[in-house]
C-alpha cells in the first residue's frame, strides 16, 4: 500500500502493522499514526491514516484524517476528514471539512465546525428524534 499524499515524511510516525492489536493506550506527541492492524486508544495527533484493513476504536483529536478502513468512537478532526470508498466511520464525529468518496460510510452523531466547544447535549422531549443518522452509499 502506498502512503496518501497527506502523510508526510519526517516528524514522529507510529505504524501499527497488519495483525497487530494495540489496546488500552494513550497516544500523544505523534505527528502521523498509520493503522494497518487494530488500535483501541485515545489519541491527539496531527495526522491519522487508517489503511483498508485497519481499524481504530476509541477517541481521537487530530488535524487530518484519511480513512480507508474503520473508525469507531469519538472523532474530532480539526481540519479535513477524508473517508475513502472503503472507509467506514461511526460514532460522535466533528470535523472542519469533509470529503466522502462514493461507497464511503459515515454514521452517528455528525457535527460540522470544531472551533467552538459546544459539548452540551440539547434538551429533548421524550418523543424527540434521535441524533442525525447519516449513511452515504
Amino acid at each position: 500500500a502506498t502512503d496518501s499524499p497527506v502523510v508526510e515524511q519526517g516528524g514522529s510516525k507510529l505504524t501499527v502493522g497488519p495483525n497487530i492489536k494495540l489496546k488500552g493506550v494513550e497516544i500523544t506527541d505523534c505527528d502521523t499514526l498509520v493503522v494497518e492492524g487494530t488500535v483501541e486508544a485515545t489519541m491527539d495527533s496531527r495526522v491519522i491514516h487508517i489503511a483498508q484493513q485497519g481499524a481504530f476504536h476509541g477517541s481521537a483529536e487530530i488535524d487530518i484524517a484519511e480513512i480507508h478502513g474503520e473508525f469507531t468512537g469519538s472523532l474530532t478532526v480539526r481540519q479535513k476528514l477524508v473517508i475513502h470508498s472503503t472507509g467506514k466511520v461511526s460514532g460522535k464525529i466533528r470535523y472542519g471539512k469533509l470529503v466522502v468518496e462514493e461507497g464511503g460510510q459515515l454514521a452517528g452523531e455528525v457535527e460540522v465546525g470544531v472551533g467552538s466547544r459546544t459539548e452540551r447535549a440539547p434538551v429533548s422531549a421524550p418523543a424527540a428524534k434521535p441524533a442525525a443518522q447519516i449513511a452515504v452509499a
